[in-house]
């Protein structure tokens, strides 16, 4: 069980409850008020009882299917709900529901219809739909979007297009023409997203700029940049810019904070991405000036042996009744059993974790140690595969945030002092510093490194350029900014 994550043992814990009757949830109250202590004596009356039930409603049942009088399903469904149900019967004994009632063919599946995530594609299509074009029009349609990627992007010429519409068993007056294809797109591309069906980014920008009011401030002047100095702009290159453009810096930089708000990935508003819930494993929370783990008592519910049934198990009387009664209460003890050394062991890892990285929750990512598997392995005396199971899939819940066990582990640099540095911290520091830089003059990688070197830590420009790309800082040329 170390290696699953809190939701799958969710799950897994919810299909066991539902295979063995021998397990309950803790919160639940047990059948009837039996004690530990009840005599098996007690425990054998209550089975006969229970039996006899059983028996004396089975005989009600024989007469009832003998007897021409007795009322049909729909006679009781038009019957008054009483006040009380019969002792040791559900809902669905007495009065039938519809889950209960034998299904038809022509039945409404709820299920049929759940809400699902809609791609690009599908919204693309349902907008189709609602559109009158003729047959020809919509096979060329069906093509386009076919051709349109995630990001909303035509990944086919409008050549490549036609020629794949080419029939040969029709006559050339009736073959679609490349006019017809670019009629067709001309159309799509007034569909949302805004921008969609674009060849390219210019073409994407342009479409999305159309849309706006034409009194929009700063319009013409960002159709200037996009139809004329689309490379300067995306180089960002902004003396050359200012140059050839003749704007003034505030009339560039109004501008370009016009076309920031166009999005160059217009499918992207409509994705096809599932979230990921998740659910912290261990909970860290400081308590009269000590870090104190815990488990997270709602990523595991609580469940435990049910003591009624494991009288039945003991006094069962038939043979195949008492191995199977038996055989469950050995699958249940081993379950539970296997639960508590998984939260044994996810407990001392986690300890252990925080009682090295404490300097991370006192002071942030930047105060983070140097730390491997193997270390942890030694400290909890297990081996360095189990620990990898521990950390895989768990999360810890900390003032900080929710991060996985795996976070906590870094390779380390070394520092001129001879001392150590984590690559995790490393990464704080360059963040920090190109956070905090001047965007007219971004650092480099270069001057990273030397700003490091100056704080004893001996980083090659290539490791520092390795890690900003990790952390999805673009380089310097593309930080820069006119204000």
């Amino acid at each position: 069980m170390l290696q699953l994550s809190a939701l799958d043992l969710q799950q897994e814990i919810q299909s066991t409850l539902e295979e063995n009757p021998m397990l309950e949830m803790a919160e639940e109250e047990p059948f009837g008020d039996h004690s530990d202590d009840e005599s098996a004596s007690e425990i054998s009356a209550s089975s006969d009882r229970l039996a006899e039930h059983e028996a004396s409603q089975a005989e009600r049942e024989s007469s009832d299917m003998e007897d021409p009088h007795v009322p049909d399903v729909n006679d009781e469904l038009s019957e008054p709900v009483g006040e009380e149900l019969p002792v040791d019967s559900n809902w669905d004994d007495i009065y039938p529901t519809a889950s209960s009632l034998p299904a038809s063919d022509g039945d409404y599946d709820p299920l049929a219809n759940r809400g699902s995530e809609e791609t690009l594609s599908d919204h693309l299509l349902w907008q189709l739909n609602l559109t009158h074009l003729a047959e020809s029009d919509r096979n060329i349609a069906l093509s386009i979007i076919d051709a349109i990627d995630a990001n909303g992007m035509l990944t086919l010429s409008t050549e490549d297009i036609w020629q794949s519409l080419q029939d040969p068993h029709l006559a050339e007056a009736d073959q679609i023409t490349h006019e017809d294809v670019c009629a067709v797109l001309a159309r799509i591309q007034e569909f949302d997203p805004i921008g969609v069906a674009a060849r390219d980014l210019r073409e994407c920008l342009n479409l999305q700029l159309r849309q706006l009011d034409p009194e929009t401030p700063w319009l013409p002047e960002a159709n200037l940049l996009i139809n004329e100095y689309m490379d300067l702009l995306g180089s960002k290159d902004f003396t050359t810019l200012k140059r050839k453009s003749k704007l003034s810096d505030d009339a560039l930089a109004k501008a370009m904070s016009l076309i920031q708000t166009l999005n160059p990935r217009p499918g992207s508003a409509i994705a096809d991405e599932s979230s990921d819930y998740i659910v912290p494993d261990v909970v860290v929370r400081k308590s009269e000036g000590r870090w104190v783990v815990e488990l997270n008592g709602e990523a595991t519910p609580q469940i435990r042996i049910n003591p009624l049934y494991e009288g039945f198990a003991r006094s069962a009387k038939s043979g195949s009744d008492k191995a199977y009664m038996r055989d469950s209460l050995q699958e249940a003890r081993w379950f539970l059993k296997s639960l508590q050394t998984r939260h044994d062991t996810l407990l001392r890892v986690a300890s252990k974790i925080v009682e090295v990285q404490r300097g991370f929750l006192e002071y942030g990512a930047q105060a983070m140690k140097p730390l491997i598997l193997a270390d942890i392995a030694e400290a909890v005396d297990l081996h360095e595969s189990t620990i990898s199971r521990v950390t895989s899939r768990k999360y810890m819940a900390t003032p900080r945030g929710v991060f996985e066990l795996k976070y906590f582990f870094s390779s380390h640099v070394g520092t001129a002092t001879g001392g150590e540095v984590s690559s995790t911290a490393i990464r704080a520091l360059i963040q920090k510093l190109t956070a905090e830089e001047d965007p007219k003059k971004p650092l480099s990688d270069s001057k990273i490194a030397a700003i490091l070197k100056d704080q004893n830590i001996n980083v090659a420009r290539r490791t520092v350029a390795k890690y900003r790309e990790s952390l999805s800082i673009p380089p310097s040329n593309e930080r820069k900014q006119l204000v």
